[in-house]
């Protein structure tokens, strides 16, 4: 099942990244709900967009950071606010790709 959007797919892909630092295995085609993808198919849209410029070292900060909390960036606090610029961004700029691979679900 495609995901709904990027964030979406971003926090999935933490958790599962989370779950397999601590030893899990995570395989596509598992679990309760089937999932078109590994995590490390999201990982590399990212890094794909990192190569091309799209995306810098900032925005993919913000996506670990925030990605591990399992919650965005609050738009409305001043300390986040720049990290919710990054987050939007970056999700914004991971979405297409995700979509035209399959893993995000067409609007």
């Amino acid at each position: 099942m495609p995901f709904a959007n990027a964030e979406e797919a971003w926090f999935w892909t933490m958790s599962a990244l989370i779950a397999r630092w601590d030893g899990a295995r995570i395989v596509a085609g598992r679990g309760l709900v089937t999932r078109p993808c590994e995590p490390d198919d999201v990982v590399r849209c990212l890094d794909r967009l990192y190569r091309q410029r799209r995306v810098d070292v900032a925005h993919a900060r913000v996506l670990r950071i925030w990605g591990e909390r399992g919650t965005p960036p609050d738009p409305r606090s001043p300390r986040e606010a720049t990290d919710h610029r990054l987050w939007t961004e970056a999700l914004d700029r991971l979405e297409w790709p995700l979509r035209v691979k399959g893993i995000v679900a067409a609007p």
